[in-house]
């Protein structure tokens, strides 16, 4: 297992409006010195799955660094927060946590781009697995004109966004399906750029630092194809 990257920095960011102490860590891109105000580098915001600490997922932040990415782990689940619910309709009793942690992504956007100047802030990639993907596709659906792409790590509840501005990449384990709805259609992809690609044998709960290193280098690939290619990776 990844333990935590060598230039990684752990923060508290307040929210004074919420009253809320947001934990993050930052990692910068391998090749921190090519980033300038004039050619900024690209930013991730990397939102966890529920019960799943922000700082597990130390292969997909090496992945991005390496790729020119300041990367943002963001913790969303603070002592005090109301617990997932996991019966009745889970669309509806959920959305508090998933409008709570958009209101976090949207947050920390506008509070940390005046202080890394040397990052674009207006072009972002949020990533997420699970629960985090739930929170990363429910900003995208709130027409944020900052959001560049969107990548889930097996999210399962909040529909991505239809949108050909916003490029979007679901990858998918085997084990559970999504909801109805949550993924976009044949006819949507196509019409959009956006891409499902689905992992044999893979599972929802190994999607981080915890899973075999077959499926780690597995998503990478995907991830680094997606990334470059901003299409659909074969």
């Amino acid at each position: 297992m990844y333990c935590c990257l060598s230039s990684a920095q752990a923060e508290i960011i307040y929210d004074q409006s919420r009253s809320r102490s947001i934990p993050i860590e930052v990692s910068y891109p391998v090749q921190k010195a090519s980033c300038q105000p004039q050619q900024p580098c690209s930013v991730a915001f990397l939102s966890a799955g529920y019960g799943v600490p922000h700082t597990h997922y130390q292969f997909l932040t090496k992945q991005l660094i390496e790729l020119g990415y300041l990367v943002i782990a963001i913790g969303h689940e603070l002592a005090g927060d109301p617990a997932l619910s996991v019966t009745g309709d889970l669309f509806a009793t959920r959305s508090e946590n998933w409008h709570r942690g958009a209101t976090t992504l949207n947050f920390l956007r506008n509070e940390l781009q005046p202080r890394f100047s040397h990052y674009d802030f207006n072009n972002l990639l949020l990533i997420g697995h699970s629960n985090g993907g739930d929170i990363s596709a429910w900003l995208g659906n709130e027409g944020k004109p900052y959001i560049k792409s969107i990548i889930t790590l097996d999210h399962r509840r909040v529909p991505l966004p239809r949108s050909a501005s916003i490029k979007v990449l679901s990858i998918r384990a085997s084990d559970f399906p999504a909801d109805k709805g949550v993924l976009p259609s044949e006819r949507e992809m196509s019409r959009d750029g956006s891409c499902v690609i689905t992992i044999p044998k893979a599972k929802h709960n190994d999607m981080s630092d915890q899973g075999p290193q077959w499926l780690k280098s597995r998503i990478n690939s995907v991830v680094k194809l997606f990334l470059q290619s901003q299409s659909c990776p074969n």
